[in-house]
């Protein structure tokens, strides 16, 4: 990317507009802040996407404004749900199985809303809707989640490439009082889990609302199952019932449809592994004062990580508290399958470690906004780290970054964790840092209101 290129994926929450790059400064000493995390971009977007499906008016508070949450949002309302924001709050009043009979949608890069609006409209009122998306997420393949929506019955449409969006996406389960053909009725499914469990999460969401109800198989177990969970707290939250067995290879779901329900939306646990990440590598302590420890977020578990280099973490029932002394320590390989998302940050404190720290599990994330283990290698390797690429992860080797300039992919957890990494180095400069507005825009402030200098250029 230059410095002159802008995604396409920009909406009226973006942050950035306009600034090709920013320069974030190293920082000298620790860092000592107390601050708020923005919601959870999970949580946010199934709990937008259930209000919407649900009969009745829902009130969602502490939700996340971000790209994603905008695309949601726009694409809801153009559905017929009204979605009135007012600041972190919502009022949503739902659908139920009402559709219009078509319609052009665009998610932009938001992954989740990609995966969560198919099953949506698929079990609904009879009509065609035409989905596109951003250039980066026309490229990544929904193949899981359209097969098995088709598996259920479902006509899907693909315009350019099988199994990508565009797409025409055609419902019709709520046909009157009978059901029509080409539609998603549900049943028995059978589909992968090993790919993302976003699939899972929107096969789930779509069938509570179809004819029949569904009956889903899991094979090949799932990436991150603590967000099949969340979305299975959601679901029932609204009304949903849901029987799933031990290891969450079968699930049961009635086709009981959803009911209003408000909600608040907890911190996000991914975003706060940055600040969490600051704390540790400065040296500092900083308090994340709406972040408690029951979360089932699979992020939260990054701290006991931070643990394992020898920071110390105080976890209370609203806020966590993350301080260090000393140097971190490494010479240990981790799993990160479990919260791959925080792979990212990781890699950005790893040369600041005493031994070298080597990262398994995550070949997946080489799908996501961009190949993230290539792109965290090429990025370390320009600025001096010594790192070793593998299928699955990589391997980071303690030593001193320089200033370097980077592009950060259009990936907003890439942007996130560099700059970490440059405020505990000797500084950054990052490409088309607006990226960040897909999970946190306002990231890039919360550096400067803790002490960090941001230029922009």
């Amino acid at each position: 990317m230059t410095k002159t290129d802008l995604p396409d994926s920009d909406t009226p929450w973006t942050s950035l507009k306009g600034v090709g790059s920013i320069v974030v400064a190293p920082h000298a000493g620790p860092i000592e802040a107390e601050m708020m995390v923005s919601g959870s971009k999970s949580v946010s977007n199934r709990a937008l996407i259930l209000a919407a499906m649900a009969d009745g008016e829902t009130q969602l508070s502490g939700l996340l404004r971000s790209d994603d949450t905008w695309w949601c949002a726009d694409a809801l309302r153009r559905l017929g749900a009204t979605v009135d924001f007012t600041g972190t709050d919502a009022r949503i009043a739902g659908l139920g199985q009402t559709r219009p009979k078509s319609g052009d949608l665009h998610v932009g890069s938001a992954g989740t809303i990609s995966r969560f609006l198919p099953p949506m409209l698929v079990a609904g009122d009879t009509g065609e809707w035409k989905i596109t998306a951003s250039k980066q997420m026309s490229k990544r393949p929904v193949g899981p989640l359209f097969d098995a929506l088709r598996t259920g019955g479902a006509r899907i449409d693909c315009l350019e490439k099988e199994n990508c969006f565009p797409a025409v996406l055609h419902g019709g389960s709520f046909a009157g009082d009978s059901f029509a053909g080409d539609s998603f009725s549900g049943g028995e499914i059978s589909m992968s889990g090993s790919v993302s469990s976003q699939f899972i999460s929107g096969v789930l969401m779509g069938a509570a609302a179809s004819k029949k109800g569904v009956i889903l198989n899991v094979e090949g177990g799932i990436v991150q199952s603590e967000y099949v969970q969340i979305t299975l707290d959601i679901m029932r939250h609204f009304g949903a019932e849901i029987g799933a067995n031990a290891d969450f290879t079968r699930f049961e779901v009635a086709p009981t449809g959803y009911a209003a329900k408000d909600l608040a939306v907890e911190a996000d646990a991914s975003t706060a592994t940055y600040f969490a990440a600051l704390a540790a590598v400065t040296g500092g302590n900083i308090t994340m004062q709406n972040l408690g420890k029951n979360t089932r977020q699979p992020d939260y578990g990054f701290l006991e990580i931070l643990e394992r280099m020898g920071a110390k973490v105080s976890r209370g029932d609203v806020a966590t508290s993350v301080s260090m002394r000393g140097q971190l320590k490494g010479g240990f390989e981790v799993d990160m399958r479990p919260l791959s998302d925080a792979t990212l940050t990781l890699a950005a404190i790893a040369p600041f470690a005493d031994g070298p720290i080597h990262m398994h599990g995550v070949a997946h994330i080489r799908h996501h906004e961009c190949d993230r283990i290539a792109a965290m290698c090429q990025s370390l390797n320009t600025l001096g780290i010594k790192v070793e690429e593998h299928e699955d992860g990589l391997t980071v080797y303690p030593g001193v970054p320089k200033f370097g300039v980077l592009d950060t992919f259009e990936d907003h957890r890439m942007a996130m964790s560099l700059a970490v990494l440059g405020i505990a180095g000797a500084g950054v400069e990052l490409l088309g840092p607006g990226c960040v507005s897909k999970t946190c825009p306002s990231f890039f402030e919360q550096l400067r209101g803790i002490g960090i200098g941001v230029t922009e250029q």
